[in-house]
C-alpha cells in the first residue's frame, strides 16, 4: 500500500484529521506546485487552535459567544480561545517614560494625517461580477481617452457617467483624509502629482475610478501630548501581539505533538 502523502496531527493525544487539516489549507497561501506549504501551515494553525482550547478547558473557563457583526456570532469554540487569550496574555501597558522614548526615537512617524482634495469617475461593478468589472473597465478606459484630448471634459463627463453622488459635483469628493478612502484609491492619491488624473483605471471593490489629484497637503509631525495616545495604542498592540506569540511558544514548548513541526 502507498504511503499517504499527508499524514494527521496529534496533539497532546487528540487527532486533527488529514480531513480536518484540508479543509483548513484554504487559508492559506502557497507558491503555485507546492501544496505543501499550505498544509504545513493548516496543521500548525489546527494544533495551536487544539493547544488554545485544550488550555481553555483545562482552567474551566466557559463558552460565552459575542456578536460579530448583525446577524453573525462567535462559535463557542472561537468564544473559547478569545476567553483564554484573555486570561493568559495581560502585557503591561506602556508607561510614561516608554511613550515618551518612542516620541523622541521617530518623531517623523507620529504625524498628522495628509489632506487632499480629489475627484473621480466611478463605474460600478462588484468583485464577483466578472462580466460586470471587464465592461465597466471599459467604459473607464473610454472616457480616459476622451480626458486625454481634453482633461477639462472632467467635470462635464462626471456629471454625466459616474455612479458616485459626487457626480452633481462634477466629481469632486471634498477634502478627504487619510484612511477615508479604500486603500487602492488612496495609494493614488499619494503617488499623483497635483493637477493630474491617474493613467489607468483604478479597480476597487465598488468598481473601476478615474482619479484626479487636486491637491495634497502633507501631514506634519504631531507634538507629544497629541501623539501620545496613538504611541501608547501602538505600543500596546506590540506588547499584547509579543506576550501572545510568546503563551502559544510555551503552550507547543510544554505540548506532545506528532505529525508536525513546532513552529508557531
Amino acid at each position: 500500500m502507498a504511503k499517504p502523502l499527508f499524514n494527521p496531527v496529534v496533539v497532546n493525544g487528540q487527532v486533527i484529521s488529514v480531513q480536518e487539516i484540508a479543509a483548513e489549507t484554504q487559508n492559506h497561501p502557497a507558491p503555485q506546485g507546492k501544496p505543501g506549504v499550505a498544509w504545513r501551515a493548516a496543521a500548525q494553525a489546527l494544533a495551536i487552535r487544539a493547544l488554545l482550547l485544550q488550555e481553555a478547558r483545562a482552567m474551566g473557563l466557559s463558552a460565552r459567544p459575542e456578536a460579530l457583526a448583525p446577524g453573525k456570532r462567535e462559535t463557542d469554540d472561537e468564544a473559547l480561545i478569545r476567553a483564554v487569550i484573555a486570561a493568559r496574555v495581560t502585557p503591561e501597558p506602556p508607561d510614561e517614560a516608554t511613550c515618551h522614548a518612542a516620541w523622541l526615537a521617530d518623531r517623523e512617524r507620529w504625524r498628522s494625517p495628509a489632506l487632499y482634495e480629489a475627484a473621480h469617475i466611478l463605474f460600478p461593478a462588484q468583485p464577483e461580477d466578472l462580466a460586470a468589472r471587464t465592461s465597466a473597465r471599459d467604459a473607464a478606459l473610454l472616457t480616459l481617452a476622451e480626458l486625454a484630448r481634453s482633461q477639462r471634459a472632467f467635470d462635464r463627463l462626471a456629471r454625466e457617467r459616474s455612479a458616485c453622488p459626487s457626480r452633481e459635483a462634477g466629481g469632486r469628493l471634498g477634502q478627504l483624509v487619510a484612511g477615508d478612502t479604500v486603500p487602492e484609491f488612496e495609494a493614488v492619491l499619494n503617488a499623483l502629482p497635483e493637477g493630474a488624473i491617474a493613467p489607468e483605471p483604478v479597480a476597487t471593490r465598488f468598481g473601476f475610478h478615474i482619479i484626479r489629484l487636486d491637491a495634497r497637503a502633507e501631514g506634519s509631525p504631531l507634538p507629544y501630548e497629541t501623539a501620545r495616545p496613538h504611541i501608547a495604542a501602538a505600543l500596546e498592540k506590540a506588547a499584547w501581539a509579543s506576550a501572545a506569540r510568546a503563551f502559544v511558544a510555551h503552550l507547543l514548548a510544554d505540548a506532545t505533538i506528532v505529525g508536525i513541526d513546532r513552529a508557531a
